[in-house]
């Protein structure tokens, strides 16, 4: 099975260490290697006498493009705010639970039609689908599986996708549910609510419209 995790870009050839400056073009490679996708980042003068010739019959290869290099800007504190679909996204492929692999799909999507990341590759494993994207101004590459969406399937997979980003992977009180299940399971019986009725009465969720999903 191969690996998932996001690959950062590099900020200096991994061939000759020189460090990019920027607007600077450069290349990447993208390779298997060990159930693992690797990417190599290299200037343009080791491209030409190191790459250029024979870079497909290399072990592992995958596929090459050429990319300019960004000057990665000063991060400014963030604001406490909801889930970015960029957040949302980076936050299932590291927990990579099979589970939202939907909701990985839509995610990458939604930012390929911001312009946030772009298609770089396209490869075919085990009868799947897998899209090698790019973060334009990072560099970060992502590995995303196609799921093969069946139109019966889209719009719960857009109504999960709208309530992740509204309350997100962890939403406030799951430590505290968590907590009482551990309690009752160890033998210990709940504490009984201040007005007993109030066991029957469940909200229902609060969940976005998928229509919204596009404008985010």
């Amino acid at each position: 099975m191969v690996d998932w995790n996001i690959q950062s870009r590099a900020h200096a050839c991994q061939a000759c260490q020189e460090s990019f400056v920027g607007k600077e073009l450069f290349w990447t490679l993208l390779f298997d290697q060990n159930h693992a996708y690797e990417r190599l980042d290299v200037c343009e003068e080791c491209w030409g006498t190191q790459y250029s010739q024979g870079a497909a019959d290399r072990k592992g290869f995958i596929s090459f493009w050429q990319s300019v290099y960004a000057v990665p800007p000063s991060a400014p504190p963030d604001p406490i705010k909801k889930e970015t679909a960029e957040s949302l996204l980076r936050k299932l492929i590291e927990q990579d639970d099979p589970s939202h692999a939907g909701a990985r799909f839509i995610l990458a999507v939604m930012l390929e039609r911001k312009r946030l990341l772009k298609v770089k590759a396209q490869l075919s494993q085990d009868n799947q689908r897998i899209f090698i994207y790019e973060h334009v101004k990072s560099g970060d590459l992502f590995n995303i599986v196609d799921p093969n969406l069946q139109l019966d399937q889209l719009e719960e997979v857009q109504r999960d996708v709208s309530q992740l980003l509204e309350v997100g992977l962890n939403p406030p009180g799951t430590a505290q549910s968590t907590a009482a299940v551990e309690n009752r399971d160890q033998g210990g019986r709940s504490a009984a609510p201040a007005n007993a009725e109030d066991t029957h009465q469940v909200a229902e969720p609060a969940v976005a419209s998928p229509s919204s999903t596009e404008a985010m």
